[in-house]
């Protein structure tokens, strides 16, 4: 057990009121701050108008979106890397993320985006759920987990190209324009309609997830002493993997793809905990709605003259807890 490891629930309380903190600041500032007062008195209807517009069309499903994308994204991540074994697994790995993005990738290359605004995010859940079976098809029965990272890898590089190949054949500079602010991610102008888009999909995908925790403790001693302990390692493979891919799809749907939130949370987590996958599970996915909700605020805080996409930002913050893990494995602190 790590000498910094708390108790669970002493954990999971300090990260839930983080949280909290960290939405109550989401919902206070960006270019026009609110004071407590005035978000109360717009909360309660009895505030000025431009408050409750800020608040009820703005921040308010932006903050949710950044709770609910980032409590998926760090519970896939901490998820697959126990099941897998592999401290640099996240939803990339399985192509899932990256499928979902070409999904939506499609919806706007093809104009259907224009129809309707829950085209582009049921294609985006549609390619997750696509790559499930074409990594099904590839991985087999196998039960290893290098078989299954390698099938995603396989996965995912096929999600990029056909990427990249939109962008090549886009048909004006506007359509690249539009695939490439989608790909990097990020909350601006979502509404409600997001957020109904998006749970369902994510709650499915949370549930699924924190099913196996004793299964993935299991997987620990190995695969076969797992098998001894009455694991059902296909069972778990599937509902992990579907979990994985209907949250992760609906995250990507909205927000667009946003790494390394599911690659550093857990890292972030493990030391407070004493290691096992099971208890970093829960604790990851509320430190991955702080996290990101702290992510958001950061962009609309920063004075620029466009937006900094989220994805951006979070790709940056993966860079010290890369460098951090790197000596650690050096054995230089």
């Amino acid at each position: 057990m790590s000498r910094l490891a708390l108790p669970r629930w002493s954990l999971i309380a300090a990260l839930a009121a983080l949280t909290l903190a960290a939405a109550i600041a989401s919902l206070l500032f960006g270019s026009v701050d609110l004071s407590i007062a005035r978000l109360i008195a717009a909360a309660t209807g009895d505030g000025d108008m431009v408050a409750r517009v800020i608040l009820f069309d703005l921040r308010l499903p932006r903050t949710l979106l950044a709770l609910a994308v980032g409590a998926m994204l760090g519970l896939a991540g901490a998820a697959l890397q126990g099941y897998l074994r592999n401290p640099l697994a996240e939803p990339s790995v399985l192509g899932t993320s990256n499928a979902a993005a070409l999904g939506g990738v499609a919806a706007i290359y093809f104009g259907l985006a224009e129809l309707h605004p829950a085209v582009l995010p049921l294609l985006a859940t549609g390619g997750a759920l696509a790559s499930l079976g074409l990594l099904f098809l590839l991985a087999g029965k196998a039960e290893s987990p290098l078989t299954l990272i390698l099938a995603g890898i396989a996965v995912g590089t096929l999600a990029v190209a056909g990427t990249s190949l939109a962008l090549n054949l886009s048909p004006n500079p506007f359509a690249a324009m539009e695939i490439m602010t989608w790909l990097l991610g990020s909350l601006e102008n979502r509404s409600f309609d997001h957020v109904w888009i998006a749970l369902p999909c994510i709650a499915i995908g949370t549930a699924m997830l924190l099913w196996d925790g004793r299964a993935l403790d299991a997987l620990t001693l190995g695969e076969d002493a797992a098998q001894a302990l009455g694991t059902d390692l296909r069972r778990t493979r599937m509902r992990l993997l579907i979990g994985t891919a209907i949250g992760v799809g609906g995250a990507v749907a909205v927000a667009g793809a946003i790494g390394f939130v599911g690659l550093i949370v857990p890292h972030l987590i493990r030391p407070l905990t004493d290691r096992s996958p099971s208890a970093i599970l829960l604790p990851s996915a509320i430190g991955g709605a702080a996290l990101l909700t702290l992510a958001d605020l950061g962009v609309r805080m920063v004075p620029t003259t466009n937006e900094l996409k989220l994805g951006v930002v979070t790709a940056f913050l993966g860079v010290p807890v890369f460098l951090i893990h790197l000596m650690r494995e050096r054995r230089i602190w």
